[in-house]
């Protein structure tokens, strides 16, 4: 029996240095390769691109402030979602992640289930983000960590 839900994720990184510089140079030139790698990942099934038509990132997109991006996708099953972070190539870059951004001393990535075919909003992944920085881990905002099961219902709260 398919799922009736799939997993989004959305996560905040504070950049270093504007994307156009130099310490940013190498984190750039990822952006293609890792975006495609993930594009023909097993269980993908979207990602946010830019906020202008053709553009295949979402760097242009800075719900925060402008030193702040955001990434936000959808997969199949939280599984499959972190196969993609630690055992693709994704890893190496993830490992860079102290060359290119602050560290955060509050959670910066969350998880949350959404019925299958729904597409998450840039302000659904913010507050879903507030919350589990407020509240921990719960069945509304979720970590890799702290994961909860699938809906059994096609509603979702």
């Amino acid at each position: 029996m398919p799922s009736t839900h799939h997993i989004a994720q959305f996560n905040v990184a504070r950049m270093l240095a504007p994307l156009d510089t130099p310490t940013m140079v190498d984190f750039v030139a990822g952006l293609d390769p890792v975006n495609e790698l993930a594009d023909h990942a097993p269980g993908f099934v979207w990602r946010m691109k830019g906020e202008d038509e053709g553009v295949p990132d979402a760097t242009d997109v800075r719900p925060y402030d402008a030193d702040s991006i955001v990434t936000m996708s959808v997969w199949e099953t939280p599984d499959l979602l972190w196969e993609f972070v630690y055992r693709s190539g994704h890893l190496e870059y993830l490992r860079r992640r102290q060359d290119w951004f602050e560290h955060l001393a509050e959670m910066s990535q969350v998880l949350w289930w959404i019925p299958a075919g729904t597409v998450p909003t840039v302000a659904e992944g913010k507050s879903r983000l507030d919350h589990l920085r407020e509240h921990g881990p719960t069945a509304h905002a979720f970590t890799f960590r702290t994961r909860f099961p699938e809906p059994a219902t096609a509603e979702v709260a």
